[in-house]
This record gives C-alpha cells, sequence and structure tokens, in this order.
C-alpha cells in the first residue's frame, strides 16, 4: 500500500521530495487580543515521525496545528520545513481540523470533497487532470470509501465523514499531517482503523502531528510527545513525557494515580484558579 500519487509528480522543491520533513518550532509565540494562547514553545519532530500533542483543553493545541498550516497570524518566533519558512513548499502541510471546513448541507459528493485535495496543485481555473483524478481514487481506497465516492455528504455517518476528511487531506499528498482531536467521538472501530492507517502513514514517512487527550494512546502509539500549556511544558519520548513529574506539572489535581501504576486526568474535578493559570 503506497501513498497516493507519490511515484510520479512534484511534491514542492527537489529537497522536499528528496526526504521526509523536518519541522522545528522556535520561540513560537501566538497570541489573541493581546492573550499568549503559545508562550515561546520550541521543539524539532523527528522526519516521518508520529507526534502526540497532549495538554488539558485551552492549553494550545489548536492553536500549535493552526499555526503550523499559516491560518493563525504569528506573534514572534519561527516554523522551519526542509530548513525552508512555512509556505515555501507548496501544499506540504495538510490540516484536518476538529468540525469539517466545507458545509455538510452543499450538494457535493464524497469525491468532491476529497478532489478539493488536489486544488494546491491546480493552477487558477484548471480542472483536475487525469492524475489528479487518479490521486483521489487512490485516497478514497486507502480510507476505505471509494464506494461512497458518489454519495452526497451529508448522507454519511460521522465516522464515515472523517473518512473522507481525511481522504481529503491524503489527496493533498502532504510531508507533514496535522489532525486536531480525530478520534473525538468516534467508536472503537473507527479507532482501530485510523490507528491502523497512522502505521502506514508511518511507513510512507509521513510526519504526522496529532492533537489527543488520551494518555495511554500517546504512550502506546506515538514515537514522540509534545505536552503543552501554552508553553512547552515536555518534548520527547512517551516514557519521558506520560510520567509523573511533568504531567502533575499541567493536569495539577485532575492527575490521578491509580493503583496499578497508571496515571489518569480527572475531567470532572474542578480546577483551581492557580492551576488554569499556568
Amino acid at each position: 500500500m503506497t501513498r497516493p500519487g507519490t511515484s510520479s509528480g512534484n511534491r514542492g522543491s527537489a529537497q522536499a521530495s528528496a526526504s521526509p520533513a523536518r519541522l522545528e518550532v522556535e520561540h513560537l509565540s501566538v497570541a489573541y487580543s493581546g492573550h499568549l494562547a503559545l508562550d515561546d514553545v520550541t521543539f524539532e519532530v523527528p522526519p516521518g515521525a508520529r507526534v502526540a500533542v497532549v495538554g488539558p483543553n485551552g492549553a494550545g493545541k489548536s492553536t500549535l496545528l493552526k499555526a503550523l498550516v499559516g491560518l493563525v497570524p504569528i506573534t514572534s518566533g519561527q516554523i522551519r520545513i526542509h530548513g525552508q519558512p512555512l509556505g515555501h513548499h507548496v501544499d506540504c502541510v495538510a490540516y484536518v481540523p476538529q468540525q469539517p471546513s466545507f458545509a455538510l448541507h452543499f450538494p457535493v459528493t464524497v469525491r468532491d470533497v476529497v478532489t478539493m485535495g488536489r486544488y494546491g496543485h491546480l493552477g487558477p481555473w484548471r480542472q483536475p487532470e487525469a492524475r489528479d483524478r487518479a490521486i483521489v481514487q487512490e485516497s478514497l481506497e486507502l480510507l476505505g470509501i471509494a464506494q461512497l465516492a458518489d454519495r452526497p455528504i451529508a448522507s454519511l455517518s460521522g465516522g464515515q465523514l472523517q473518512r473522507a476528511r481525511l481522504a481529503r487531506a491524503l489527496a493533498q499528498q502532504p510531508h507533514i499531517l496535522l489532525l486536531d482531536e480525530p478520534l473525538s467521538g468516534v467508536d472503537v472501530q473507527a479507532e482501530a482503523e485510523f490507528l491502523e492507517w497512522l502505521d502506514v502513514l508511518a511507513r510512507q514517512e509521513v510526519t504526522v502531528l496529532v492533537a489527543i487527550h488520551d494518555l495511554v494512546l500517546a504512550r502506546e502509539r506515538f514515537e514522540t510527545v509534545v505536552l503543552l500549556n501554552r508553553r512547552l511544558i515536555a518534548c520527547g519520548s512517551p516514557s519521558s513525557v506520560i510520567s509523573p513529574q511533568p504531567l502533575a506539572a499541567v493536569f495539577g489535581s485532575r492527575l490521578v494515580h491509580l493503583p496499578s501504576g497508571g496515571l489518569l486526568i480527572d475531567e470532572c474535578r474542578a480546577v483551581p484558579p492557580s492551576e488554569s493559570q499556568r
């Protein structure tokens, strides 16, 4: 199983095509109305890595992903991909937000939505060509929704819609894929299929950053964990980040130590003001 269209065509510069994406974030700060959502965040993502971005609600996870794709202005700092500033490589970064970026009531099919992933590769007023259509078909097949291609997007179940959105991102042929809470509200089978798909992308050396809440999943299925709470608390292997000291610095009294030695975040426990402002 191969990434759609990787055998031909240009995907950015020759440098970008020669190796998996290297992502560098240096002293990144993002502010909304004078309030810092991210404060002096610095980390580097190994090429082709699966990275879990973990932190409480309001920690800046979504803001980080949006900054990496250029959707929010950067207050200070730098983002580099393949050593080049963000935006140097056309369509190098694909982003799947928590909510669809298109109106579900629009009269479009699943194939139409997945084809949107090719628009960045087309010039003004150009229509998709044979190669674009082939990449769209491969993306549909890879996500197991080829049989849904001609169905209206509004008729899909939640799991099918998520696959369509992932197929659109895959059709973009990204070097880096950013996924914001992709497992929110999905069932066990959909989660297992998603993790299998992540394994496929890892073999194809696509760098993947996933914002998630599940600490067990972050520890067991990702090579690198970025722990955020507006600032970077820790970045490294799951064993070093998913451990009592870094987690306590972020979650405070919500961090529960289980008798088995495991750790759990109690989302129902009230957060003291001193913790919520960290």
